[in-house]
C-alpha cells in the first residue's frame, strides 16, 4: 500500500524529505502501519481519554518511560483537566493517573508584550479545545491569548521539545516559572547562561502528604539567542538580571524578536542528578522538532505494533489501543545517558549494563500492569526489577510507592512483593534470584530500623507474632505517608497475599523452610473472618473485632469496605471459599456484590449506576468498585466458582465504563493500572494471582488479538487469541483450544504462554459446560 506523506514532513518541506532519503533512518522514515490495512495505530490513540473526571491522565508528548513528560498544566491538582480553559504552562514531569499532586515542574509559557506578572495562575493563557490536537508524542494548541500564539510538544527520553509561532513582535517572550511546581517548592534558582540557555535547579516535596525532597535539574537551549531577559523573586521583576534563587517562588524570561521569523523552538533536558547531567542528556538528545516528532512517533508505532487486533468497532479499538499507549507510560527512566543516576540515598550511582527506572506506584501496578509489561515489554521490565534491587541495596530497604529519587510510603501492605515475584516468574531476575530473594525476605520477615526513611511492613512484628496487624487509629505516624496500623485490616490481607506469592518463589528456589513458613502465614486471613458476621473484620491490640460489624461500614480497609476485600486473597480461593460455605455460597454473595440480576438486564447501566459513586468515593458501599485497586481481581472470583460465564458477563459490563472520550477512564489510572486492566481483560487473559504464574480466561471482546513476544524471554515470538464471532451476544464461551488440544481450565500459567502459540475460544450466545468442573478453577498458591 503506498504511504501518504506525514503531516510534519509536509510542514518541514523538501529539506527534510532530502534528509530522509540521504540518511535512510527509522527516525525519519513515516511511521510504521502495523495496523490492519494499512492503519496506523498511533492514529487510534486518544490522549485526552482520562483528563476528566479524575482519571488526572496528561494529553502532552512523551515516548515509552520516558522521564520527560512534556504536557500543559491547566490549574488542576495534577497537572491538566478538560474542563479548564486556561494553560499556566507548560511543564516537564508528569505522572499518568496519580491522584496527589506532584511534577509539573518548570513550567513554560509563551507571551507577547510586557512582563508584568510572575503568578502563573494570572498570566497564564486562554484555549479552546477546538484549537488543541495530541497524538503519542506530540501536542499542538493555539493559545488564544498574546495575540495568538501556537505551541507545539515534542519529546525523548529526556528532553522536551517546543516550538512556539509568535505574531509578529518585537516582544516575543518564553517565562520559565522555577517557583510554581504542582508539588510543594522547597528551594529553586534558575540562571540565564548565555544568549540562548536558561539553566534552572528545582528542589520540592510531597506526595497526598510531605516527603523527603528530591531535586530536579534542567537546561534549555534555544535555536537562536534571545533579544533580552529578566528573572523575578516573589513579584519583584529585575529586566536585565541573570539569576534568581528563592524558597517562595522564582522565575526568569527570555525574550525574541519574531516580525520576520515567528517560530521560536527550544530544547529542555532534565537530570535528577546534577547540571552536568542534564547538559549531556540534552546534547545527546537533541535535534530539529520535527525529526524529534517522527521519532517519537514512530517509537509508539512499533511499542504498539507489538499487539494487533482484528474486529471489534472502531471506538473499542480507539478505546484499547489508547489503554495501551498508557500502560507504556511509566515507570520512567531515571538515568542519564551515561548510566548515572541518583539513588534512594541520595548518592550519585552508575547503572551499568542496564537502565535505570524510577516512580513506582506499586500498590496500584503489581495486580496488573507490571503482568502486562512482563509480558510486552520484558527487556524494560527486567530493568525495572533491577532498579527496584538497586533502591533495597543503596537504600537499605525495598520500596513501597517511590517518586524520583526518594520514598513516599504511600498505601499499605507489602506491594513490592508480588512485583518482584511476578518478574522472577517470567524470567526477568535471570541471574540475580537469589538477590531479590534475599531482599524480600528481609522485607517479608522485618521493619525498617526507626531511622529510615521507608516504612516497609510496618505492623510486621504484630503480624508475624500474632497473624494479623492491629487496627490502631490514634497511633502516630513517626514517618511520612501512610500507616499499616491506620488500615490493620487490609494490610494483613495485603501481607497474606505477598506471603503466599514468596512461598512459592521459595519453594522454586529450594528454600524448603522458608517456604512452608510463609505458606502458612499466606492463611493469616483467616485470623480476621468473623463467623458471626461471614466477613473479614479488623481486630484490635488485643484480638478483639473492632469497629462496626457492618461489612459495608467497617473500619480498617484502605480505600475499600469489607465487601470489597473479601475477595484479595487470589492466594488461597478454595481456602477462602470453604469460609464462605462452599461454591453455591459464595456464588450468591459475588451475585449481590455485581448486582448480577440487574447487570444482566442492562450491563452499562449497572455499572455506571449502581458500580460507580464517584472517583474517590471508597467507602460505606457493598458492591463491585472498578474505580479502585482492591476490586480489580474481584470477577475473576467466579472462575473458582464454577461459573465463568458470570466472569464474563461482570468483565464486559466494566469494559463499557471506558470510553473514547475524556470522560472514558474508570478513577485515577494510576501510572497504567486501569488501563492494562482494560488492555488484558480485552484480550481475554488476566493475571488472577498477582505475583504468580496463573491467568484467568474471559472471553475475548475482538475476533482475533496477535501478540508479538520478546524471543529472548519467549522462544515462539507471538501468541495469538482468537474468538471468531465475539459480541455483546455471543459472548459466552462453549470451548477453548491451546495449540489444537482442548483446554478445559479456565486459566493458563506463564510457561504455557511462553511455551504455546494460539489460544482459540469458540463463542455463543448461551452459557456451556466449559469450566465448570472441579479442575478446571485456578489452584491455590500454596
Amino acid at each position: 500500500m503506498r504511504r501518504a506523506v506525514h503531516p510534519l514532513l509536509r510542514r518541514a518541506g523538501a529539506g527534510v524529505l532530502a534528509l530522509v532519503a540521504v540518511l535512510g533512518s527509522t527516525a525519519l522514515a513515516p511511521p510504521r502501519t502495523d495496523g490492519a490495512d494499512g492503519e496506523e495505530l498511533t492514529s487510534l490513540v486518544n490522549p485526552f481519554i482520562g483528563t476528566q473526571n479524575e482519571g488526572n491522565t496528561f494529553p502532552g508528548a512523551a515516548v515509552p518511560f520516558g522521564m520527560v513528560q512534556l504536557s500543559p498544566d491547566t490549574g488542576h491538582n495534577t497537572g491538566y483537566d478538560y474542563k479548564d480553559h486556561h494553560i499556566r504552562g507548560f511543564s516537564t514531569v508528569h505522572l499518568s493517573g496519580v491522584g496527589c499532586r506532584i511534577g509539573g515542574d518548570l513550567p513554560v509559557l509563551p507571551t507577547t508584550g510586557d512582563v508584568v506578572q510572575t503568578d502563573n495562575a494570572r498570566y497564564a493563557a486562554e484555549f479552546s479545545h477546538a484549537d488543541e490536537r495530541a497524538r503519542p508524542g506530540y501536542y499542538r494548541v493555539r493559545l488564544a491569548s498574546y495575540g495568538g500564539i501556537t505551541a507545539e510538544l515534542t519529546a525523548t527520553a529526556r528532553t522536551g521539545r517546543q516550538r512556539y509561532t509568535f505574531p509578529a513582535t518585537q516582544k516575543a517572550n518564553v517565562l520559565f516559572n522555577a517557583g510554581q511546581s504542582l508539588h510543594k517548592t522547597v528551594s529553586t534558582s534558575i540562571e540565564v547562561v548565555d544568549s540562548r540557555t536558561v539553566r534552572s535547579t528545582i528542589t520540592g516535596r510531597g506526595f497526598c502528604q510531605d516527603t523527603r525532597p528530591y531535586t530536579l535539574h534542567t537546561l534549555t537551549r534555544f535555536d537562536r539567542p534571545f533579544t533580552g531577559h529578566g528573572t523575578w523573586n516573589g513579584d519583584g521583576l529585575s529586566e536585565g538580571s541573570r539569576a534568581s534563587s528563592s524558597r517562595t517562588g522564582n522565575g526568569a524570561w527570555v525574550r525574541f524578536d519574531t516580525t520576520r521569523d515567528r517560530d521560536v523552538e527550544a530544547t529542555t533536558a532534565i537530570s535528577y542528578v546534577d547540571a552536568a547531567g542534564a547538559e549531556r542528556n540534552l546534547r545527546a538528545e537533541e535535534a530539529g522538532f520535527d525529526r524529534t516528532a517522527l521519532a517519537a512517533q514512530d517509537a509508539w508505532e512499533r511499542r504498539l505494533g507489538d499487539v494487533r487486533v482484528r474486529g471489534g468497532a472502531p471506538a473499542l479499538r480507539r478505546t484499547f489501543y489508547s489503554s495501551l499507549y498508557r500502560s507504556f507510560l511509566a515507570p520512567n527512566v531515571g538515568s542519564d545517558v551515561d548510566g548515572r543516576y541518583t539513588g534512594w540515598d541520595q548518592r550519585v550511582h552508575r547503572a551499568d549494563g542496564f537502565t535505570y527506572y524510577q516512580n513506582w506506584s506499586l500498590w496500584d501496578t503489581y495486580r496488573t500492569q507490571a503482568q502486562l509489561l512482563a509480558l510486552l515489554a520484558p527487556r524494560e521490565s527486567r530493568d525495572m526489577a533491577l532498579s527496584v534491587l538497586r533502591i533495597d541495596a543503596e537504600g537499605g530497604w525495598l520500596p513501597k510507592w517511590g517518586y524520583g529519587t526518594v520514598e513516599t510510603n504511600i498505601m499499605t501492605g507489602d506491594p513490592v512483593t508480588p512485583f518482584l515475584t511476578n518478574a522472577f516468574h517470567h524470567g526477568l531476575l535471570a541471574g540475580h534470584e537469589e538477590e531479590a530473594y534475599r531482599a524480600l525476605r528481609k522485607n517479608a520477615d522485618g521493619v525498617p530500623p526507626a531511622g529510615s526513611p521507608y516504612v516497609g511492613r510496618e505492623g510486621n512484628a504484630e503480624y508475624v507474632r500474632s497473624g494479623y496487624v492491629p487496627l490502631l487509629p490514634d497511633r502516630t505516624r513517626h514517618k511520612p505517608g501512610d500507616s499499616d496500623y491506620h488500615e490493620g485490616a487490609s494490610a494483613t490481607l495485603e501481607y497474606a497475599l505477598a506471603d503466599g506469592v514468596l512461598a512459592r518463589m521459595a519453594r522454586d528456589l529450594g528454600h524448603r523452610a522458608d517456604a512452608e513458613r510463609y505458606a502458612g502465614r499466606s492463611r493469616n486471613y483467616r485470623r480476621l473472618f468473623d463467623p458471626a458476621t461471614g466477613f473479614f473484620r479488623p481486630r484490635d491490640a488485643g484480638g478483639a473485632f473492632a469497629g462496626s460489624a457492618d461489612p459495608a461500614k467497617s473500619p480498617g480497609f484502605h480505600e475499600g469496605t469489607a465487601w470489597q476485600y473479601q475477595w484479595l486473597v487470589p492466594q488461597d480461593l478454595p481456602g477462602l471459599i470453604g469460609l464462605l460455605g462452599g461454591r453455591e455460597a459464595t456464588e450468591r454473595r459475588l451475585d449481590s456484590f455485581f448486582a448480577y440480576d440487574r447487570l444482566l438486564a442492562d450491563p452499562a447501566r449497572t455499572a455506571r449506576q449502581v458500580w460507580v459513586n464517584g472517583p474517590y468515593d471508597y467507602y460505606n458501599a457493598d458492591k463491585y468498585n472498578p474505580q479502585n485497586e482492591p476490586d480489580l481481581i474481584a470477577p475473576y472470583t467466579y472462575l473458582s466458582t464454577g461459573k465463568p460465564w458470570k466472569t464474563t458477563d461482570v468483565v464486559h459490563a466494566a469494559l463499557t465504563l471506558f470510553t473514547d472520550s475524556p470522560t472514558g477512564m474508570t478513577g485515577n489510572d494510576d501510572l497504567g493500572t486501569m488501563s492494562a486492566w482494560m488492555v488484558l481483560s480485552a484480550i481475554g487473559v488476566y493475571p488472577v494471582q498477582p505475583g504468580a504464574d496463573v491467568w484467568g480466561l474471559s472471553t475475548p471482546v475482538f475476533d482475533r488479538v496477535d501478540l508479538r513476544l520478546d524471543r529472548r524471554w519467549y522462544p515462539r515470538g507471538r501468541f495469538t487469541v482468537s474468538a471468531p464471532g465475539t459480541s455483546d451476544r455471543d459472548r459466552y464461551v462453549r470451548s477453548v483450544r491451546l495449540d489444537g488440544a482442548a483446554h478445559e481450565r479456565t486459566y493458563l500459567t506463564t510457561e504455557a504462554i511462553r511455551e504455546g502459540e494460539r489460544l482459540e475460544f469458540t463463542v455463543g450466545p448461551e452459557p456451556s459446560g466449559w469450566g465448570t468442573g472441579a479442575r478446571s478453577v485456578p489452584p491455590a498458591i500454596g
